[in-house]
């Protein structure tokens, strides 16, 4: 039987069929082997199909019975519980390094320079829902109108992305443990890629104000590692020095665009007292020239007499002997004003201070891009399989069904389009469409 066009792209690029075929077996005496039940979980969230007993039935009856064959919700579950979650790990680290090879990881934006972002988000919070890994808080909450505090069990996940390529790419996550903070989960995660991946690998990390701490800083730069982190009231020394120094008016302007004015300061160095250091700050004040619709009620006669288009109101009929008015919708300018505090230790030499807002403003990928998709397209919140070990294996696999998909996404879909490329969702239809159509004569 010839291959999924999918799979034959992960084969020639990665030989994924011989990197899943290593994978260890954690049963004793499975009666179908891991690297089936591998295939079924990522193909299965590579297509968008969420939840374990949705893969079931594709596997059972739909688009991956002919491919993957007859699988239950329960054996998959039982499999990843018996996995290692470092090989799935290990399994990530090895896309990422060959997609660097590949050149896929370069932007002429960054200098040269791969830009990853650090950041953490919660997942599978439940009030009845747990495991043995799960963290609880407890939580007002309604019921029957009355509040009552009741216990909420979650997990959080740590993610190194790059953020520098065309596209982001997943480098690793790590499951937040009970009485750890996001910051000490996230070095711990840094720790590990650096094991797998080497010192440079990533040139700069990028990180919200949470992580501008005396210690996480001193890790990363550690790790030969440059940084810029966002500036807020975590740290208010620092930013009140900061906004000291740049009262005065801006040294430097950029129009990025017509509706966009950016206005820039650049401080060399900056005393950080309680780090017992200086470093580097830039402000930024973005300013967008929105227009906003704003409604007003003026005179039926002067909106005619003005030419302008006129809503009459219910309460206005022939019979009426309440003045007649309309509504007026006019678009006013409406600019909005945001202000930012980058800190880093970056070295820029000739390069402009524009540059650390570029990078600090990279930071939002990860927000906007990498957790929305895959919360609401790859499901990551889903709770398949609540066990602590078969989860961190179905979130790992999931986001390798994010990861490589956005690859051939961006390599193979759209870059060889001749119209219009159709969105990921389209493609991960288009992908399992395939899987519904082959055949042992076709791919």
């Amino acid at each position: 039987m010839q291959r999924h066009r999918f799979e034959a792209y992960l084969d020639k690029v990665f030989d994924w069929e011989q990197l899943t075929a290593g994978l260890t077996e954690g049963r004793q005496f499975p009666l179908y082997p891991w690297a089936v039940a591998f295939d079924a979980i990522f193909l299965g969230s590579a297509c968008q199909f969420g939840p374990l007993h949705r893969i079931e039935t594709e596997c059972c009856r739909g688009a991956l019975h002919q491919r993957i064959g007859t699988l239950s919700e329960d054996m998959l579950g039982y499999a990843m519980q018996r996995q290692n979650p470092a090989e799935i790990f290990a399994l990530s680290c090895q896309v990422a390094q060959q997609l660097k090879r590949n050149g896929v990881l370069h932007s002429d934006w960054a200098r040269g320079r791969v830009v990853a972002a650090v950041d953490g988000i919660e997942i599978c919070s439940s009030y009845s829902r747990c495991c043995d890994a799960c963290m609880h808080r407890e939580v007002e909450r309604k019921v029957d109108g009355k509040l009552q505090k009741r216990t909420q069990y979650y997990h959080r996940v740590s993610a190194v992305t790059v953020v520098s390529a065309a596209f982001p790419v997943f480098l690793g996550i790590r499951f937040q443990h009970n009485g750890e903070t996001e910051v000490a989960c996230s070095l711990a995660l840094l720790r590990d890629l650096t094991a797998q991946l080497g010192r440079r690998f990533i040139d700069i990390l990028v990180a919200d104000a949470l992580y501008l701490q005396t210690a996480f800083v001193r890790e990363v730069e550690a790790l030969s590692l440059d940084w810029v982190i966002n500036l807020k009231d975590n740290q208010p020394d620092l930013l009140a020095e900061a906004g000291r120094l740049t009262a005065a008016g801006a040294p430097q302007h950029h129009e990025t665009t017509p509706q966009q004015d950016l206005q820039l300061w650049h401080l060399p160095e900056v005393d950080w007292p309680v780090a017992d250091r200086v470093v580097r700050i830039v402000k930024t004040v973005r300013v967008q020239n929105a227009r906003r619709v704003q409604v007003e009620e003026r005179p039926a006669e002067v909106s005619q007499i003005q030419g302008m288009p006129a809503e009459r109101t219910k309460s206005q009929d022939s019979q009426s002997k309440k003045p007649q008015r309309s509504r007026i919708k006019t678009k006013q300018p409406a600019p909005i004003v945001s202000t930012n505090f980058y800190a880093s230790n970056v070295d820029l030499g000739a390069i402009p201070p524009y540059f650390i807002h570029q990078l600090g403003r990279s930071r939002w990928t990860i927000d906007t891009q990498v957790f929305q998709t895959i919360t609401t397209d790859c499901h990551l919140k889903r709770p398949s399989a609540h066990q602590d070990c078969a989860l961190v294996v179905l979130t790992m696999i999931r986001v390798l069904a994010y990861t490589l998909p956005m690859v051939f996404y961006y390599r193979q879909v759209r870059s060889h389009c001749r119209g219009v490329p159709p969105g990921f969702c389209d493609m991960a239809r288009q992908l399992a469409y395939g899987f519904l159509t082959l055949s042992s004569g076709s791919s």
